[in-house]
């Protein structure tokens, strides 16, 4: 019988001392889908277009060219891939104030993709740990429902917000709001513009 590797996550918890709003996933995809090193970082992960959408109004504000195609799969030896810029986006996210962060260290995945549904998640983050490093952060944006599971386990809390919406919380003393925002995957087949509605209500403070 085959044993399933642990992977840990590649990437630490991104807490600017200001954040206000911490941005909860479940963990990234593996290395070879990745255009940046940072969160979100699959090419076809629509979050930063989102927020390019909401903060900019473009769409590809966080993309390294954003005239170019995104994918240029002609017959050239050289394919021209389209990448999100990591700086751009880690420099906004200090200026806003928006913590990013999974809610799985460890997991492994059951199938070889990057499917939430195939995920079996090891060890959850330590929440309070996270949230004594952004004294400031009043609101907890959890993007999908894998990662809402997660962090639901680790509140043990059984209460879940619609998707769209919030319910305040009492974590440790501190009182929050939990956001549950549609996962930012093509793989939840609704348009930007409408993903970046939801999203525009996490993001009301800030915005």
């Amino acid at each position: 019988m085959q044993t399933i590797p642990t992977e840990k996550h590649p990437l630490g918890f991104f807490l600017p001392e200001n954040a206000r709003i911490l941005m909860l996933g479940s963990f990234p995809p593996k290395r070879e889908k990745w255009s940046m090193e940072f969160y979100y970082p699959n090419i076809q992960n629509d979050m930063w277009r989102i927020v390019g959408l909401l903060f900019y109004g473009d769409k590809n504000h966080f993309l390294t060219s954003p005239n170019l195609p995104e994918i240029h799969s002609g017959k050239s030896p050289e394919k021209i891939k389209q990448a999100f810029d990591a700086e751009k986006i880690k420099a906004f996210c200090i200026k806003k104030g928006i913590a990013l962060g999974d809610t799985a260290l460890e997991v492994k995945r059951l199938k070889d993709n990057a499917s939430d549904k195939f995920l079996e998640i090891t060890t959850p983050l330590n929440l309070q740990e996270v949230l004594q490093q952004i004294p400031h952060c009043k609101t907890i944006v959890v993007t999908g429902q894998k990662a809402m599971e997660t962090l639901l386990s680790v509140l043990h809390s059984q209460a879940e917000p619609k998707v769209g919406e919030y319910i305040r919380i009492t974590y440790y003393g501190r009182n929050l709001k939990l956001y549950r925002m549609p996962s930012t995957s093509r793989a939840y087949p609704k348009p930007i513009e409408e993903k970046a509605l939801y999203y525009k209500t996490a993001f009301s403070d800030i915005l």
